[in-house]
């Protein structure tokens, strides 16, 4: 009898997939797409009530000519405080997952396997992947001597590339760019009548690392995104948002209540309790999405490769 494995790799026959399952689903889908065009509202339809509230009572409750930021920040102020939450709680999922193994002193004979299977990987015992990797670790890490950019490569080395930085191209575009995007982060967390607010914003900041983690290297921002300093940015920027939603209760009677003196409209610190909101936000999400996107790049093996997995 034929393998049908071994038949398949020999004649290049590859397995039949389902294409009419797949023509459903997006046919369902442009149904759906098409359904929700031709039934969205026009220019007749009456405005839903909380619409409706924003805009009557934007000015005289939070001072601001802007609907959205008062809907987000005031009138809907429990939805953006659980939104707000929720990510913080995906940080904290994150984090704790991608944790490296927790120092211990002879539990159970764990740190002497540790550092007995560790002096054997020194010894040799370890094959050219995952010996490829350390190295690379140790590159991240400025454990090892690498180029700091591209230029300072010697001609005709074999790639990879090892260089910290990228070109110089690259490296002067993200310069150009960087205070441009910096200004328009400021701009979406500062202006109480302007559509943003601190999530945008942080998303902004978030942008701001990577790419000078992209350009110039890890080393560049490795004194910034320390975790203890993110960490603590993080739950500084949480305790205030709670502090300041909690204080409505005793001097505006409810919680999330705008109980800041209102400024003048059209100015900075128009708002209230928006812009203590919103600039509170922005120092959380920003310093969690940090968090989040280097703990999974910084994601390692924390024991050497089982020997018996190697002869299996």
């Amino acid at each position: 009898m034929t393998d049908p494995v071994l038949d398949r790799e020999l004649h290049g026959h590859e397995p039949t997939h389902r294409p009419w399952m797949g023509a459903i689903a997006a046919g369902g889908l442009l149904v759906g797409l098409l359904a929700a065009l031709v039934d969205l509202p026009d220019e007749t339809a009456a405005l839903p009530a909380i619409a409706r509230q924003a805009l009557v009572e934007s000015i005289p409750q939070f001072g601001t000519t802007e609907p959205v930021s008062a809907v987000v920040y005031g009138f809907r102020a429990m939805d953006t405080f659980g939104e707000t939450f929720l990510l913080l709680a995906a940080v904290v999922t994150v984090v704790v997952l991608t944790r490296t193994r927790e120092p211990r002193h002879g539990f159970v004979g764990e740190e002497r396997a540790g550092e007995e299977e560790q002096r054997h990987v020194d010894r040799g015992g370890i094959d050219e992947g995952s010996q490829a990797a350390r190295e690379a670790e140790e590159e991240e890490e400025g454990r090892a001597d690498a180029p700091a950019t591209p230029d300072e490569e010697p001609l005709a080395t074999p790639a990879p590339e090892r260089a910290e930085a990228m070109t110089v191209v690259t490296r002067t575009a993200v310069r150009v760019v960087l205070p441009l995007l910096a200004v328009a982060g400021c701009y979406l967390v500062s202006q109480g009548y302007s559509p943003g607010g601190g999530f945008p914003a942080g998303a902004v900041a978030l942008g701001l690392v990577l790419l000078v983690h992209t350009a110039f290297g890890y080393r560049r921002i490795a004194p910034v995104i320390r975790p203890t300093v993110m960490e603590l940015v993080e739950t500084l920027g949480a305790v205030t948002i709670v502090v300041a939603l909690l204080l409505g209760l005793p001097f505006a009677g409810s919680f999330a209540a705008s109980w800041v003196p209102l400024a003048p409209q059209q100015t900075l610190r128009s708002g209230g309790i928006l812009q203590v909101f919103s600039v509170s936000e922005l120092f959380e999400v920003g310093t969690g999405l940090v968090i989040v996107v280097f703990a999974l790049l910084g994601m390692q093996h924390d024991w050497a490769p089982d020997p018996k997995d190697d002869d299996a």
